[in-house]
């Protein structure tokens, strides 16, 4: 009775352990933005308080919206401030200098660059 009891307990940590390693992926396509702003905004949040704006974004869905100022296949750069890479490559060429409006994982601002980065992007 005994070995039932262990080899239950064993069991049951073992799928707890499984079920937190191997999560559900996020579908930032279904979710709504939390914040929508332009990508000068979001730049200039960062240039005054980059820790704050770190906390306050990271890994949540934004809207961004501005001016395409470098694109190819599965990336496109917003007013040299925000770089959004997408998942697939873009079934639709917007043309540069076009306005955009683009929803995705905000994963953090690169320092050297001087650039917001969103992962998993969709076109709004």
């Amino acid at each position: 009775m005994r070995k039932w009891i262990v080899l239950a307990i064993l069991v049951i940590g073992v799928y707890a352990g499984y079920k937190y390693l191997y999560h559900e992926h996020r579908d930032v396509k279904s979710e709504d933005a939390i914040y929508s702003l332009t990508a000068t905004e979001i730049y200039n949040e960062f240039k005054e308080a980059p820790v704050v704006s770190q906390k306050k974004y990271l890994n949540k869905t934004i809207e961004l919206s501005g001016s395409i100022s470098e694109k190819n296949e599965t990336e496109i750069t917003i007013d040299d401030k925000a770089f959004c890479q997408f998942s697939n490559i873009l079934n639709k060429k917007p043309a540069l200098n076009s306005k955009i409006k683009i929803k995705g994982r905000f994963i953090g601002y690169d320092d050297l660059l001087e650039q917001v980065k969103l992962d998993q992007c969709i076109i709004n």
